[in-house]
């Protein structure tokens, strides 16, 4: 290769050979070889300033799991209609899927209220953060985030050039948008907002979001990540997609991941200006990534409403019976729109992932802002109770 090739060229030629995304999940965060009982493949994306991952020690031998709740993961999922649409159609695994992913598209499309060609889909929707991120900044850049925050896009951003304008949160854990917008300056590329926010589970007003991102966007895109928006009960929020009527240039990420309870299925999607999704199909294409089942299991869940709504009910249950037994042992939590929680703690985070790992209990820990914290995914109530089972020990 010729030595003088500058970075995107480089980039460019890489991605493209290698079908656009196989290499970028590893060109920042290495190997995933020591996360938590050895579950969980997004061990070491929480790397900011601000904050600083606990993990077990390498010689822990893990037991048997009885409650996984280091991941976040939908535990009443995949939906019995998504299942029967995978195996009604994995007999026409052996073709490309696609006309059904069109197909597919436009019922999204509908769904949010726009074209089919405002939508990229892609294998979760982390796949299309980076995709975005590659991107954008292969000239080198800046992008402006809270922090803490979902590490994906960043992550892989620094690793193509970008630099990190890291805004830290209010006191509330919501985003401080007016000191975001400040950040902003002439080498900025993108704002990224995740709400609800991961790994805080805080929200941002969305009639504050909705006023930032239309005035935002007129000097730089916006990228909203809105992963967990629809478990976001009793919440002062609304999607941002709606702003693409307006032709503001803002990204929208969903995914089928969390409410859906497809995480391991692997689908999502972005919606934005048909100009924006031109820019990164001229680099990466959407969708190459998701198998012919997958799509199938997508629109099966779309239409599904009572697996959506119920697993809203639950998490919410769930959530509300955590609070109290949290509060009943004096810890102070963050209110979440998620399904986690986050909240401090008073002793080390390795003890606390060691003992919690012992008696079958997956969580994680951080340390924020000079406290350390636990984070536990909201899983079924059986499974809480073993989580405040296992918290007894530390009372």
């Amino acid at each position: 290769m010729n030595q003088k090739m500058d970075r995107r060229s480089v980039l460019k030629s890489g991605l493209l050979a290698i079908g656009g995304m196989s290499l970028a999940p590893h060109l920042s965060m290495g190997a995933f070889s020591n996360s938590p009982l050895s579950l969980d493949p997004e061990n070491r994306i929480y790397r900011s300033p601000l904050v600083r991952e606990h993990f077990l020690p390498d010689d822990f031998k893990a037991p048997k799991i009885i409650a996984k709740l280091n991941a976040n993961e939908n535990p009443y999922g995949p939906p019995m209609s998504a299942q029967k649409a995978v195996a009604d159609s994995v007999k026409n695994g052996n073709r490309y899927a696609w006309k059904e992913m069109y197909d597919l598209v436009d019922k999204i499309a509908k769904k949010e209220g726009v074209t089919p060609d405002h939508i990229m889909m892609g294998p979760g929707s982390s796949d299309l953060l980076e995709k975005v991120a590659i991107v954008l900044f292969m000239d080198g850049g800046n992008v402006v985030s809270a922090d803490p925050c979902y590490m994906s896009l960043i992550k892989v951003a620094e690793s193509v050039g970008a630099t990190w304008k890291a805004v830290p949160c209010t006191s509330d854990w919501s985003h401080d948008l007016k000191a975001m917008e400040a950040a902003i300056d002439k080498d900025t590329k993108l704002v990224y907002v995740c709400n609800p926010n991961n790994p805080t589970g805080a929200i941002t007003s969305g009639k504050d979001l909705l006023d930032f991102c239309s005035r935002v966007s007129e000097k730089v895109p916006v990228f909203v990540d809105e992963a967990y928006i629809e478990l976001a009960v009793g919440a002062d929020t609304e999607s941002m997609v709606s702003l693409l009527a307006k032709k503001k240039n803002v990204i929208v990420a969903r995914t089928f991941s969390k409410i859906m309870g497809m995480a391991g299925i692997r689908v999502g999607y972005m919606a934005a200006l048909p100009s924006f999704i031109e820019q990164i199909s001229k680099i990466t294409r959407g969708g190459m990534g998701i198998s012919y089942t997958s799509i199938f299991a997508a629109s099966a869940s779309l239409d599904d409403k009572d697996f959506q709504g119920n697993t809203r009910k639950l998490n919410h249950e769930a959530k509300q019976y955590l609070y109290t037994e949290l509060k009943n042992r004096g810890y102070e939590y963050i209110p979440s729109y998620t399904n986690f929680v986050l909240f401090p703690i008073t002793f080390p985070g390795k003890e606390l992932l060691t003992k919690m790992a012992s008696k079958g209990v997956a969580v994680r820990s951080f340390d924020i802002m000079d406290k350390t914290w636990c984070r536990v995914s909201i899983g079924t109530m059986d499974e809480m109770k073993a989580f405040v089972g296992a918290l007894n020990q530390f009372s």
